[in-house]
């Protein structure tokens, strides 16, 4: 695995949801903050987002899309007016036409996320990340966006098993692109760093490994000194720390999504045994194992 493979797959909940919306003429919908993160791809027509809070509004055409990483709430609307206006998005599913008004189809959609345990790469994510669609930009993408809008017809034969692996497709697609133009936040400078990278890259492949600096050191093909320096600098903690802090991460995930015993877990996650597992997760999470899998599972 991949640093941003593992990061999304640790909080990454169910399916994702969808709907298809389509309006015309004045329009306005609001969406409601949500524990998880949301997205719209424009099919046709053009549209306003009015993030809450007093940002900017955000202009979307044909094409775009656009990724709510961290649930805010918003609106969607045919101008950038009176919010107020806005009536709830469930109210707003069914397809409305306005005869010789500007038709507008989105389609809007919401992933379930752990929040518990956030890796850092998904954490400093803007509440808005917009993706125009210009000619020969994300080629991955846009090719995704293309498959969606096929796709879209239930219909078709197999549709309801491609449509969700497809929006699994697009957060991955929609977080790479972010990363290719971001011009803040630390995580699209620690992958661009060779050092940093095969560091990552060793540790999220075999997190189970009898790591050490001097071993992971030569794995990256440098110093221990260097190691230390570069990857303290970038991630913001030593390796060994990060280490530590992605086997519970990982032990997390795997006690939320699996019935796997606790000694499988340790196994897995790199520990001796199930006790030194509980130790090092009841310090960090100030609860035990079991007693985290027993209240993930009831909020699940």
């Amino acid at each position: 695995m991949d640093v941003v493979s593992d990061a999304i797959s640790a909080v990454r909940m169910g399916q994702p949801s969808s709907n298809r919306l389509r309006v015309g003429g004045t329009w306005c919908t609001r969406l409601a903050p949500y524990e998880g993160a949301g997205f719209h791809v424009v099919l046709a027509g053009g549209c306003w987002l009015l993030p809450d809070g007093g940002s900017e509004p955000v202009t979307l055409g044909a094409g775009d899309v656009v990724l709510l990483p961290h649930g805010a709430g918003h609106v969607l609307a045919d101008t950038p007016g009176d919010t107020a206006r806005a009536v709830p998005f469930e109210e707003m599913r069914q397809p409305v036409g306005v005869p010789g008004g500007r038709e507008v189809e989105l389609l809007c959609g919401k992933y379930r996320l752990d929040r518990s345990r956030v890796h850092p790469l998904l954490e400093e994510l803007p509440q808005v990340v917009h993706l125009p669609n210009r000619v020969g930009a994300h080629p991955e993408l846009r090719a995704a966006v293309d498959l969606l809008a096929r796709e879209l017809d239930d219909r078709r034969p197999g549709s309801c098993l491609a449509l969700p692996n497809l929006l699994d497709l697009l957060l991955i697609y929609m977080v790479r692109a972010w990363m290719d133009r971001a011009s803040t936040g630390a995580w699209p400078s620690v992958l661009s760093d060779p050092v940093t990278t095969a560091a990552l890259r060793a540790l999220h492949s075999d997190p189970a490994a009898p790591w050490t600096n001097d071993r992971l050191a030569a794995e990256a093909g440098v110093s221990r000194a260097t190691l230390a320096r570069r990857f303290t600098t970038l991630v913001g903690r030593p390796p060994m720390a990060y280490l530590t802090w992605w086997r519970l991460t990982r032990t997390a995930t795997l006690l939320r999504d699996t019935d796997a015993p606790l000694a499988s877990v340790a196994r897995e996650a790199g520990y001796s045994s199930p006790y030194a597992l509980s130790h090092a997760f009841s310090r960090e999470f100030g609860v035990t194992p079991g007693r985290y899998r027993a209240g993930a599972r009831g909020t699940g």
